[in-house]
C-alpha cells in the first residue's frame, strides 16, 4: 500500500474507513492520481481534530458529515464542509485523492449549560486508526519527505519520541532519527496562533478565521509553507523539502475546555500539519554581518519572496550555515525557512529584510536573469491547484501578478532593491500609502473599467442603429424626423448618477488626480492606448497625487462596493454541482481586490496590467516615482 515503507510498518497505516479497506497508492507516478473510485481524504474540523477517511462514488457532502457525525460524536446538521474556495454540497468530483477538507461549523451557541461540541482526544482516538505519520500527496516532489518520514517512524519504534520548541508564538516540534538527530520540524495547523489547541495561550479563532495577517487565514500557513518548496523550482532558493502530513503522536497539544487551558494526556493525537527538513546552521541572518552573504544567495531567496510576495522575511528566518574546507574562509550559505506567511489572499505590504542589503542593489546576473525569463506562473498556477488542492483562488493570482510584475521588472533593468521596494507600502505620518504595485494595479482597473463601459455604449448605439432603421423601413417614416424624436442612450454611471448613486470609485479617483494636476477640463479622459493615457510622457498621474486620491476616495467609500459592469458567471459564482464558494476575508488594509473578477476580465486585467507596466518603470528608473526616502514601519511578524 505504501512502497516507500518498510513492509514492517504496513500495518500501522491502516486509514479510517467505513467501508472496505483503502486503494492502492500510486507508486513514484509524478502526479498521479488513484484509477479506482475511491478516494483518501482528510477531513479537519475547525477546532483542528483530524480524521482520515475514504470516499466512494455515491458519496456526497451529506453523507460524509453523517459519518463525520458518528466519528466525533457531534452534530453535523449546521455545518459546512469546504475545499480551498469551495463549500461542497452534492457533488464530490471536485475533491481530489489526499485531500484536506475541512468541516466548519456555520451556527456555534456555547453558554455554560452547553457543552462544548469539540470530541476530546479520547473520543476521537477510539475511531481514528491511520498511521503515525502520513505524507498528503503521492507526487516524486515530496521523494525527500517520505524519505524523513521512514527515518522518523523508525525512532518512534525505538523509543526516541520528539521533542517540543518552546520558541515563537505557534506549537512547533522537533522530530528525529534513530541516532537521536533532528530531523524535521513539525508545524500542526490547529496549533498555529489564535488556532484553537495553540499550546502557548494565543488562542480565540477557529480554523478558516483571519490570524496574524489578516489576508492569511488561521490554519493555513501550512499548505503556505509547501506551497514556498514547490515553487523552488531545481531548489534555486535553497528552500528545504516540506510536505503536508498527517501525523499522530501524544506530545501535541489539545485545548479541551472552551477558556483554552493546555490538556497534558498521553492519548495519541492526529494531527494535520507541515514537516519541513531540519537544516543544521551556525546561526541564523539576525547574528551574522549580512555584508559577508553571497550576492547571488540573497539574489534567489529575493527572487522567491518577490514571486509569494513573501509578508515575512525577516532576519530570524534566514538560516546561515558556514562552509569549511579550502578557500572558504568566512564563506556562508543561507536557508529560507518560514514561509506560512506568504501568498496572501490579496496584495499586501510585503516586508523584505534583504531590501537595504547592498547585495540587492548589484544587477542581477545572466543566470538569474535566465532562471526569471523561464518562470511560467500560469503554470505554477496549475502545478499548485495540483498539488495543494486547498489553495484558493485568491493566492494564486497573487502569485500570478506577482511573477508577471517581476518577469518584466527584471527584463527593464531593475534590480532587486527597486522591485522591492516598488512592491512595498509607503507611511506618511502615521498613514500608510499604496505600493507603486497597487497604483498600477488601481490605474489598470480603471482602464478596464473604461474599455468595458465604452464597449458597452458601443454595443447599445449599434443595436438602437439597427432597430431605428428596422422601424425605418417597417413604418415607413423620415428619417430626419425619427433622429430627433429618438431618446439618448445614457450609460450605467450616468443613469446612477441622475438617480442619486454614488459614481464608481475610480472614476472619482480619475478626477480627483486631474482637479490637483489643473491640466484642464475636469474629468475628461485622454484617448484609451494614448501616450498620454498609459503613461509616457507629461500625462503620467504624479504617484504621490494618485496615492493621497486613493486615501480620499476609499475614505469617503469605505464598505461600499464597487459599482460598474456587472460581474459575469466564473469562479465566484459557483459551479453547476451546486457547490458555492466561501465568503471573502473581511475589509483590511488591502488597495486592490483580485477576486473581484471572472476568468475573461482577470485576464484582461493582467493584459492591461503588463502594457501599464513599462511607463512604470520608466518612472522608477527616472527618479519620478519617489524622490525621498521611503518610510516604512516593521510588519514583520518576529517576536
Amino acid at each position: 500500500m505504501y512502497p516507500d515503507l518498510d513492509p514492517c510498518l504496513h500495518d500501522e497505516m491502516v486509514v479510517a474507513t467505513f467501508k472496505g479497506p483503502p486503494s492502492e497508492c500510486c507508486e513514484n507516478k509524478k502526479m498521479e492520481r488513484k484509477p479506482s473510485g475511491r478516494r483518501r481524504v482528510f477531513v479537519q474540523t475547525d477546532t483542528g481534530c483530524v480524521l482520515g477517511m475514504e470516499l466512494d462514488r455515491c458519496d456526497n457532502a451529506h453523507t460524509v458529515k453523517r459519518k463525520l457525525q458518528v466519528a466525533f460524536n457531534v452534530p453535523t446538521q449546521e455545518s459546512s464542509l469546504i475545499c480551498g474556495d469551495m463549500v461542497l454540497k452534492n457533488d464530490l468530483s471536485v475533491v481530489r485523492n489526499d485531500s484536506p477538507l475541512l468541516l466548519t461549523k456555520t451556527f456555534l451557541h456555547r453558554s455554560s449549560s452547553t457543552p462544548c461540541l469539540s470530541p476530546t482526544g479520547r473520543d476521537l482516538q477510539q475511531r481514528d486508526q491511520s498511521g503515525p505519520i502520513e505524507v498528503i500527496g503521492c507526487s516524486d516532489m515530496f521523494a525527500g519527505a517520505k524519505q524523513l518520514v521512514k527515518d522518523i517512524m523508525k525512532a518512534i519504534k525505538v523509543g526516541i519520541e520528539p521533542i517540543p520548541i518552546h520558541g515563537g508564538l505557534g506549537g512547533a516540534y522537533y522530530f528525529r532519527n534513530s541516532n537521536g538527530e533532528n530531523v524535521a520540524i513539525v508545524k500542526p495547523t490547529d496549533e498555529e496562533p489564535y488556532a484553537p489547541n495553540n499550546p502557548k495561550g494565543f488562542v480565540g479563532k477557529t480554523l478558516g478565521q483571519p490570524g496574524l495577517k489578516r489576508s492569511v487565514r488561521v490554519g493555513e500557513t501550512g499548505f503556505r509553507e509547501v506551497a514556498a518548496y514547490l515553487l523552488d523550482h531545481d531548489h534555486f532558493a535553497n528552500v528545504p523539502c516540506t510536505a503536508l502530513v498527517k501525523v499522530r503522536h501524544s506530545i501535541f497539544n489539545v485545548n479541551d475546555r472552551v477558556n483554552g487551558s493546555m490538556q497534558h494526556n498521553k492519548k495519541q493525537i492526529s494531527k494535520i500539519a507541515s514537516l519541513q527538513q531540519f537544516i543544521p546552521h551556525d546561526f541564523d541572518a539576525s547574528d551574522h554581518g549580512t555584508s559577508s552573504f553571497p550576492v547571488a544567495a540573497v539574489h534567489r531567496i529575493g527572487i522567491l519572496d518577490v514571486r509569494i510576495l513573501n509578508t515575512d522575511r525577516h532576519a530570524g528566518n534566514l538560516l546561515v550555515r558556514k562552509l569549511e574546507g579550502s578557500g572558504r574562509f568566512d564563506q556562508v550559505e543561507l536557508f529560507p525557512i518560514d514561509h506560512g506567511l506568504c501568498l496572501p489572499e490579496s496584495l499586501e505590504d510585503p516586508y523584505f529584510e534583504w531590501i537595504h542589503w547592498p547585495q540587492a542593489s548589484i544587477p542581477f546576473s545572466d543566470d538569474e536573469l535566465d532562471y526569471i525569463y523561464n518562470l511560467d506562473p500560469f503554470r505554477d498556477s496549475d502545478m499548485l491547484k495540483m498539488e495543494l488542492p486547498m489553495i484558493r483562488e485568491a493566492c494564486l493570482r497573487v502569485l500570478v501578478l506577482c511573477t508577471i510584475f517581476l518577469k518584466e521588472a527584471a527584463a527593464f533593468g531593475l534590480c532587486l532593491a527597486e522591485i522591492g521596494e516598488m512592491m512595498s507600502r509607503e507611511f506618511q505620518g502615521h498613514e500608510e500609502e499604496p505600493s507603486e504595485l497597487e497604483l498600477i494595479c488601481i490605474e489598470t482597473k480603471k482602464q478596464l473599467d473604461q474599455e468595458e463601459l465604452f464597449s458597452f455604449e458601443a454595443e447599445v448605439v449599434e443595436k438602437d442603429v439597427i432597430q431605428f432603421e428596422l422601424d425605418c423601413e417597417d413604418q415607413d417614416l423620415n428619417l430626419n424626423t425619427k433622429v430627433e424624436e429618438k431618446p439618448s442612450v445614457m450609460s450605467p454611471f450616468q443613469v446612477g448618477a441622475r438617480n442619486g448613486v454614488v459614481r464608481n470609485t475610480l472614476c472619482k479617483l480619475v478626477e480627483s488626480v486631474m482637479e490637483e494636476d489643473e491640466t484642464g477640463s475636469q474629468g475628461e479622459l485622454p484617448p484609451l492606448g494614448s501616450d498620454e493615457y498609459n503613461g509616457v510622457g507629461n500625462g503620467v498621474p504624479n504617484v504621490s497625487k494618485l496615492s493621497l486620491s486613493v486615501k480620499n476616495t476609499r475614505a469617503g467609500e469605505k464598505g461600499r462596493q464597487q459599482s460598474g459592469i456587472k460581474q459575469k458567471s466564473g469562479f465566484l459564482a459557483g459551479t453547476s454541482s451546486g457547490n458555492t464558494t466561501v465568503n471573502d476575508l473581511p475589509a483590511s488594509s488591502s488597495f486592490v481586490k483580485l477576486t473581484d473578477m471572472d476568468e475573461d476580465r482577470w485576464n484582461q486585467f493582467l493584459e492591461n496590467f503588463q502594457r501599464l507596466l513599462i511607463p512604470a518603470f520608466f518612472n522608477r528608473k527616472q527618479g519620478n516615482a519617489s524622490k525621498k526616502q521611503r518610510q516604512r514601519l516593521g510588519t514583520s511578524c518576529q517576536f
